[in-house]
């Protein structure tokens, strides 16, 4: 039950840091006319800072942790995250007809699914 509760838990954070990732990018690329690329890896950036914060505090309960350290191990994770976000973002919006935001729904669906939780229950706030 504690698993599927902290699983849950992960899920909403992921949702609400992949909204605020998903509307810096939608202002950028469509208010700004930041190239997708761009506005993309910017609103990955602001994500990926509320994803921590979120986690740490409710997601994990991970808060008698050094936080120093389980940043150190996120931005690891993180970095990876943002390359698979970027370059995939990249390939789909030069490789097929897909537009700019559907491409990255694709994308931060299959990383978030294949990637994230796992790396971030084992091994950032274990």
């Amino acid at each position: 039950m504690v698993v599927m509760i902290t699983f849950t838990k992960a899920q909403i954070s992921s949702l609400l840091a992949t909204g605020v990732d998903f509307l810096v990018t939608f202002l950028l690329i469509r208010l700004a006319g930041v190239p997708i690329v761009a506005g993309g890896a910017t609103g990955t950036i602001c994500g990926g800072v509320t994803h921590f914060m979120v986690s740490r505090n409710w997601v994990f309960n991970a808060q008698e942790g050094k936080w120093a350290a389980q940043l150190n191990r996120y931005v690891l994770v993180w970095i990876g995250n943002f390359l698979l976000n970027v370059s995939g973002l990249w390939l789909i919006t030069h490789y097929t007809g897909i537009t700019g935001m559907l491409a990255k729904v694709i994308v931060a669906v299959t990383v978030a699914v294949c990637y994230n939780y796992v790396l971030q229950k084992r091994f950032v706030f274990k």
